[in-house]
């Protein structure tokens, strides 16, 4: 393997670590909003709140790292995405504007709470549901002509774009009752528990639904997951997540805190190898390569140098922040 190539491994595994921390982390606070309504007000809203307030901003450098990353490393590829999901990114930025805003009123603007609860809710609804389309838009494939998008504006929605966005959607939810099992107790953590087995199972099949969906999508995904010799390897992908799956709700029926969370992590790594498997090497599936959306060899260079430095600091504050709030969390702040 030459040098170049292996930079272009390289930095493909730096953005797809930092698109997964987003998700595995601002996935449960978006999911925490998603099942905001279901919680009363009063007590279990504040609990619920309190859960992530110190982390949910931090949370999100990740989703910075990899939309910056893949501009300077893979342009191409963002040149070509961005066009062909703007309505979606739209979507999810005045999402994620609804919920930073939410966070800051809610507690001094008591008179509209529940204004501010809305707005929290709904952004953070439609902030997962746009991620899910984005990620169902990029898998059924982009029309590229001569290195650009050549598709409308509303290519990217399709009955596959919907189920995608919709699980994704239900997956956050179980991070975040999950997160509220770990990090809450009393009322609160009894209703996130019962949240987490009906959303566990709402999960698995949502996930069985699009591992089913998407082979068919292009023949070119059907042999990536069922030729021979290469199936006898990703076999092993749903069968870690059957084993994960069972050891989650095993965990439920002990009343565990933490393992069950650790476990829906879990099934979301194996989604995301599951992914990996269905797309490399292509970047751009079945459009353009690793390789050929990689920009010059002495930029992605000079880039890694400082990458290098930053995301070990990166890694070390959000470390911190964990931490320091790693006790449960009451209605009116960290005990």
């Amino acid at each position: 393997m030459s040098s170049d190539t292996a930079l272009v491994l390289v930095w493909a595994a730096i953005i797809a670590f930092a698109i997964f921390a987003y998700v595995v982390m601002d996935g449960f606070d978006l999911g925490i909003g998603i099942l905001f309504p279901s919680f009363p007000v009063g007590v279990e809203r504040d609990q619920a709140m309190n859960a992530i307030a110190p982390v949910w901003d931090g949370n999100e450098t990740w989703l910075v790292m990899g939309g910056g990353g893949l501009l300077a490393a893979f342009p191409l590829a963002y040149a070509i995405i961005l066009p062909a999901t703007y309505p979606l990114m739209i979507a999810m930025l005045l999402g994620l504007i609804l919920r930073g805003v939410a966070f800051e009123f809610r507690w001094r603007d008591a008179r509209h709470r529940r204004l501010w609860d809305a707005a929290f809710a709904s952004g953070s609804v439609l902030a997962a549901l746009a991620q899910g389309l984005t990620l169902g838009a990029i898998l059924q494939g982009i029309r590229v002509e001569h290195g650009a998008y050549a598709g409308g504006w509303l290519d990217w929605l399709s009955p596959f774009t919907l189920l995608t966005g919709v699980s994704l959607a239900v997956g956050y939810a179980l991070l975040g009752a999950t997160w509220l099992v770990w990090k809450t107790d009393g009322s609160t953590q009894a209703h996130a528990r019962k949240l987490a087995f009906g959303l566990g199972v709402a999960t698995l099949l949502a996930l069985a639904a699009v591992s089913a969906a998407t082979p068919l999508l292009a023949n070119d995904y059907w042999r990536r997951w069922f030729s021979v010799p290469r199936v006898l390897i990703t076999s092993q992908v749903p069968l870690l997540t059957c084993i994960a799956a069972a050891v989650f709700f095993w965990s439920l029926r002990r009343r565990a805190e933490r393992l069950p969370f650790l476990m829906v992590l879990a099934l979301f790594l194996l989604g995301f190898i599951g992914l990996a498997v269905s797309i490399y090497p292509y970047i751009v599936p079945r459009a353009v390569t690793l390789w050929a959306a990689a920009a010059p060899p002495r930029t992605q260079s000079f880039m890694l140098a400082g990458a290098v430095l930053i995301i070990p600091v990166i890694i070390a504050y959000t470390g911190w922040a964990y931490w320091v709030f790693r006790g449960k969390v009451g209605s009116h702040g960290y005990h």
